[in-house]
């Protein structure tokens, strides 16, 4: 590990396409951060950062697990025995029962040194819905909607990438994308009562599921709907319902409406006024999200800090309830 007078990190990176690329880029530009190698298991390269020798990584102060879904389980493994420095991991942790088993039983200590990337933990909308929920303008919250899809189903990088691997990622945009939104919504509603889940394949591009459906009954008696999808247009949209008003995001502006009692000239209710109105860019927000987790992870790398096992725990439970969607599903095939 540094000395506590050592101004740079030394980061070592596993994954270098698509959503590394994207992180790789947000650490360049960092002053007191230095990536010194970029691990393959196979690609060569003759720039020295690149090598395909997992113990190079293992003199970096921090080790970045970028890597698909099905491979990080054995990554983590092998850098908890090898490795006294911090780890960021990408969601989901692990893909099987078994090996979530295997990541409750690390000492605290080695788990206070991990981080998962559920990074709309640091979304301006993840503010938003802490803002708004039980508020006197939404009163007590009814239902959650939200919706998030793209074409992605459609492009050639999908039908070439393991994302749409059925033996390698079989349900995809579950695993990609709705786990941040259930991720979301467990940290301010608590415990479920029953949840749902229902994929299909839209596209027919690659053998995986490209779109998802989750429903959510809380104990608190709130609903929840998520559909995400790889095979529509671009969509983005948050609504949530309470008994006194309701917030909606789409096409990037934030709309409140309240109150309930709101009547027209006959006496009948009618959609309440617009008590606020501003501009919301969910594209800009996602990038600040990450920006913001990776900062969060840094900060703790530079100061040799402790990371609250609260996020480990909550990571693994999020993890549990996307495996436990998937396995009742296949039981019910």
């Amino acid at each position: 590990m540094r000395s506590l007078c050592k101004l740079v990190i030394q980061v070592g990176i596993i994954g270098y396409r698509n959503h590394a690329k994207r992180i790789i880029s947000l650490l360049n530009v960092k002053e007191d951060v230095k990536i010194k190698y970029i691990f393959h298991p196979v690609k060569s390269s003759e720039k020295s950062i690149n090598t395909n020798n997992i113990s190079d990584l293992f003199k970096c102060d921090a080790i970045f697990i970028i890597s698909p879904n099905h491979t990080h389980f054995e990554y983590i493994k092998k850098f908890i025995h090898n490795f006294n420095g911090y780890i960021f991991c990408e969601k989901i942790p692990v893909v099987s029962i078994e090996e979530l088993e295997w990541l409750k039983k690390i000492p605290e200590a080695k788990k206070s040194k991990i981080f998962f990337n559920f990074n709309y933990r640091f979304r301006g909308v993840s503010e938003l819905i802490k803002k708004y929920l039980n508020s006197e303008q939404i009163g007590r919250v009814i239902h959650i909607n939200i919706i998030s899809t793209h074409g992605l189903a459609f492009k050639q990088s999908y039908i070439d990438s393991w994302r749409s691997n059925t033996e390698l990622n079989p349900h995809s945009v579950l695993e990609t994308s709705t786990v941040h939104f259930i991720d979301l919504l467990n940290l301010y509603l608590g415990s479920i009562e029953l949840a749902t889940y229902n994929p299909n394949k839209i596209a027919n591009e690659g053998d995986s599921f490209d779109t998802s459906h989750v429903f959510l009954n809380y104990k608190n008696d709130v609903t929840a709907s998520i559909l995400n999808s790889y095979a529509g247009p671009f969509i983005y949209e948050i609504s949530i319902i309470g008994t006194n008003g309701f917030f909606t995001i789409r096409d990037d502006k934030l709309i409140v409406q309240s109150p309930r009692d709101t009547f027209d000239e006959k006496g009948f209710f009618k959609s309440p006024p617009i008590v606020q109105e501003k501009p919301f860019k969910s594209k800009d927000d996602h990038i600040e999200s990450l920006k913001k987790s990776i900062d969060f992870f840094l900060e703790h790398v530079k100061n040799l800090k402790r990371i609250d096992l609260e996020y480990f725990d909550s990571s693994i439970e999020t993890n549990r309830l996307v495996l436990d969607l998937i396995n009742n599903f296949k039981e019910k095939e």
